[in-house]
C-alpha cells in the first residue's frame, strides 16, 4: 500500500506540471484504469440485469435505480453514477469487504447514516459528487481507513465536521469539496491529514481562515481556494507547504496580501491571483519562488513584479507584451516612421527659417520654438523604439525596472514637456494672430523683448509642469512609470489622488482650455475677414476659401489630437475600462500629430513663405547664372 500511496503522489506532482491548471481528476483516473488490469468477463455471480460486468466492477449508470442494488459480495468497483437515490441507509456495504472504488455521482442523495460505509475497508475511491448532501455525521467514515481519494463537489456542505475527519482517513490522498457552501475552515478540521495531497475547496462561500489550518499537510502539491469570499488571510498560513507546487486563489475580494505571504512556496510552479486587486504588490511578495513557472494576474503590469516566470497571464495590457515593450508589432515599426518624419519635418523647418530671412522676426522666433518643442516628441518617440529594440524578447525581466528607471521618468518628462510647451506655444501663436486680424488698428504688436520673455516663460512653466512629479513621491508616486511607454495618459485605481488631480488639472484643465481659445480664435478670426471683406465690396471668394480651408486644417488637426486625450482621460476618471491598444494607439500616433504637422501648416504651405523661397531660388539662379557669363 505505502509503494502504491508512492506512486500516486508521483503522478499527481508529475501532472501538476504538465497540466498546470484543470484536468486532474480525468487524467489522474485514466491512469489508474491504464495500470488496473482486469479480466474482460464478469467474475461475478448476481448483479441487475440492467448493469454492465466486466471483472468484478459493476457499471450501473444513468439506470434510473431508486436504491443500491445487491450484487456479489466480491465486487471491487460499483459505478451508480446519474441514477435516483436519494438515502444511505445504515450498513448498506457492509458485504462488500473487496470494494475498492465506489460511484454515487450525480443522484439526488440527502441523508446518509453515519454507519452507512461500514465494513469498506478496502475502499479507495469514494465519489459523492453532485448529490444534496447538507451534513456529514461524526463518524461516517470511520472504517474507510484505506480511502485515498474523497469526492464531495457540488453539495450542500455548510460546514467540515470539526474534529478532523482525516483521523479516520488516515490514508486520504485527494479531497475534493469543491461547489459547497463552507464558510469557515477551522484550524482542527483538517488537523490530522498528513497524507493529503490536492486539496480543492473552489466555489465555496469561505470567508475566514484560522491559522494553522494547513500546518500538517507538509506533502500538499495542489491547494485551490479560488472563487471564494476570502478577504485575508494569516500571514503565515502556508508557513509548512514547502511542497506545493499549485496554489490558486483566484477571485477573492482580498483587500491585503502580505509581503512574507508565499515565502514557505520554494517549490511552487503555478500560482493563481485572477482577478485580485493588489495596491501594495512589489518583488519582494514573489523573491522566494525560484520555482515558478506560471503566474495568473488580474492586470498585465502586475507581471513585472514576477520577473523570472516564464509565462504569466495576461501577458499584454495592449501597451506591452509579456516579450515586448510595444505589444503591436505595427506600432513598434510606425514608432520609428513617426519619430524620423517629426524630427525630420522640425529640424528642417528650423533650417530654412534661419537661412531664409523673413519680414516678421518675432513671429519666426515663435515658430523655432514650436519646432523644438515639437522636435522633442520625436526624440521621446525614438527612446521608446531604442528600448523596445533592446528589451526585446524578454521585456518582463526588466518591465519593473524599466518603469522604476531614471531613463523611464526622464524620457516621460520629456513627452509631457514637447506635448504642454506645444499648447502653449500654439496658443500663444493663435492669440497673437486673432489681435493682429481682428483688431488691425490696435496699436499694440510684441516687440522682440515681448516676444523673448513670452517664449522663455512658456518655456519654464512646461519645464516646471514636466518635473513637478519629481518632487514629491508620497503625492505622485510613480507618476510617468505607470506603463512601458511612461506617459500618465489614463487614471487606474491605483493611481494616487495627487497624481489623477494633477493630470486632469493639465489634460482637462490646461489643454481643454488652450484647445477651446484656439478653435474660438480661428472662428472668430475666420468671421472678421468675411466682414472686412463684405465691408470693403471686394471680390475676394477665391480668399475666402483659401483662409477657411486652412483655418479648417489647423482647427482639425487640434481637434483631432486632443479630443480623443480628453474623451479618453473623462472616461478613464469616471473608471471605464480602457484597453491599453487605445492608450498606445494615442501616445504613438494621436497625440504626436500636431509634432508631425505643425512644421506643414505654419510653415511650408504658408504662401508668403513659399513666395520667399522662391525668390531665393530665384536670387540663387541669377548668381549662378552670372557667373557662368565669361
Amino acid at each position: 500500500m505505502m509503494a502504491h500511496l508512492t506512486a500516486f503522489t508521483y503522478v499527481a506532482a508529475l501532472i501538476t506540471i504538465i497540466v498546470d491548471n484543470s484536468g486532474w481528476p480525468h487524467l489522474f483516473d485514466a491512469f489508474l484504469k491504464t495500470n488496473i488490469q482486469e479480466s474482460k468477463e464478469c467474475l461475478l455471480g448476481k448483479f441487475p440485469d440492467v448493469c454492465h460486468c466486466k471483472g468484478r466492477r459493476v457499471n450501473c449508470n444513468n439506470k434510473g435505480l431508486l436504491v443500491v442494488p445487491s450484487v456479489s459480495s466480491n465486487v471491487t468497483a460499483l459505478e451508480l453514477n446519474s441514477n435516483r437515490i436519494t438515502s444511505l441507509p445504515p450498513d448498506l456495504f457492509i458485504r462488500y469487504r473487496n470494494l475498492e472504488r465506489l460511484h454515487l455521482q450525480n443522484n439526488s442523495i440527502k441523508a446518509i447514516s453515519n454507519r452507512a460505509f461500514s465494513g469498506l475497508y478496502k475502499l479507495r475511491k469514494l465519489f459523492l459528487g453532485q448529490n444534496g448532501i447538507t451534513k456529514l455525521k461524526a463518524g461516517i467514515f470511520r472504517d474507510l481507513q484505506n480511502l485515498e481519494w474523497l469526492s464531495l463537489l457540488n453539495n450542500s456542505l455548510k460546514h467540515i465536521p470539526r474534529k478532523s475527519f482525516c483521523l479516520e482517513m488516515p490514508r486520504l490522498n485527494w479531497l475534493e469539496m469543491e461547489g459547497n457552501m463552507i464558510s469557515t475552515l477551522q484550524g482542527s478540521s483538517l488537523q490530522e491529514c498528513t497524507a493529503l495531497t490536492v486539496l480543492a475547496l473552489r466555489r465555496n462561500q469561505i470567508q475566514s481562515i484560522e491559522e494553522g489550518t494547513f500546518s500538517s499537510m507538509q506533502r500538499l502539491i495542489d491547494l485551490d481556494l479560488s472563487v471564494n469570499r476570502i478577504q485575508e488571510m494569516p500571514p503565515s498560513l502556508f508557513r509548512n507547504l514547502q511542497n506545493l507546487k499549485q496554489l490558486n486563489i483566484s477571485n477573492n475580494p482580498m483587500t491585503h496580501i502580505y509581503d512574507d505571504q508565499f515565502d514557505s512556496f520554494v517549490n511552487l510552479q503555478s500560482l493563481g491571483m485572477e482577478d485580485i486587486e493588489i495596491p501594495t504588490i512589489s518583488i519582494r511578495m514573489f523573491r522566494s519562488l525560484g520555482n515558478l513557472s506560471h503566474i495568473y494576474f488580474k492586470k498585465f503590469e502586475y507581471c513585472g513584479y514576477s520577473p523570472n516566470v516564464r509565462s504569466c497571464k495576461p501577458n499584454t495590457d495592449g501597451i506591452s507584451s509579456f516579450e515586448n515593450l510595444l505589444a503591436n508589432i505595427i506600432l513598434r515599426v510606425f514608432v520609428w516612421v513617426v519619430a524620423f518624419a517629426i524630427c525630420f519635418g522640425n529640424v528642417f523647418v528650423i533650417c530654412l527659417r534661419s537661412c531664409i530671412p523673413s519680414e516678421n522676426r518675432h513671429h519666426t522666433m515663435a515658430i523655432k520654438s514650436l519646432c523644438c518643442a515639437d522636435c522633442l516628441m520625436g526624440v521621446y518617440l525614438f527612446f521608446i523604439g531604442a528600448f523596445d529594440v533592446k528589451y526585446y524578447g524578454e521585456y518582463n525581466r526588466h518591465a519593473q525596472m524599466w518603469m522604476e528607471s531614471l531613463q523611464c521618468q526622464l524620457i516621460g518628462s520629456l513627452a509631457m514637456l514637447s506635448t504642454e510647451v506645444s499648447v502653449m506655444l500654439l496658443t500663444y501663436m493663435t492669440l497673437e494672430k486673432y489681435l493682429c486680424i481682428v483688431f488691425p488698428f490696435h496699436n499694440y504688436r510684441a516687440g522682440r523683448k515681448q516676444t523673448l520673455f513670452s517664449l522663455v516663460f512658456i518655456w519654464i512653466l512646461g519645464f516646471m509642469i514636466a518635473v513637478i512629479p519629481f518632487w514629491d513621491k508620497q503625492t505622485f508616486g510613480n507618476y510617468y512609470g505607470r506603463n512601458g511607454v511612461c506617459f500618465p495618459l489614463h487614471s487606474e485605481l491605483m493611481e494616487r489622488p495627487g497624481a489623477r488631480s494633477y493630470s486632469t488639472g493639465i489634460f482637462l484643465g490646461l489643454n481643454l482650455f488652450a484647445f477651446v481659445m484656439i478653435v474660438f480664435s480661428y472662428t472668430s478670426m475666420f468671421y472678421s475677414v468675411r466682414k472686412t471683406a463684405k465691408t470693403a465690396r471686394q471680390s475676394i471668394f477665391d480668399l475666402e476659401v483659401t483662409i477657411a480651408k486652412r483655418f479648417f486644417f489647423i482647427v482639425f488637426t487640434d481637434a483631432m489630437c486632443w479630443i480623443p486625450i480628453f474623451l479618453l482621460r473623462i472616461l478613464s476618471l469616471i473608471q471605464v475600462e480602457i484597453t491599453g491598444t487605445i492608450i498606445l494607439w494615442v501616445v504613438i500616433f494621436i497625440l504626436p500629430i500636431n509634432s508631425a504637422l505643425n512644421p506643414i501648416l505654419y510653415t511650408i504651405t504658408t504662401s508668403s513663405f513659399q513666395e520667399r523661397i522662391k525668390l531665393c531660388l530665384q536670387i540663387k539662379w541669377q548668381q549662378v547664372g552670372l557667373k557662368e557669363i565669361p
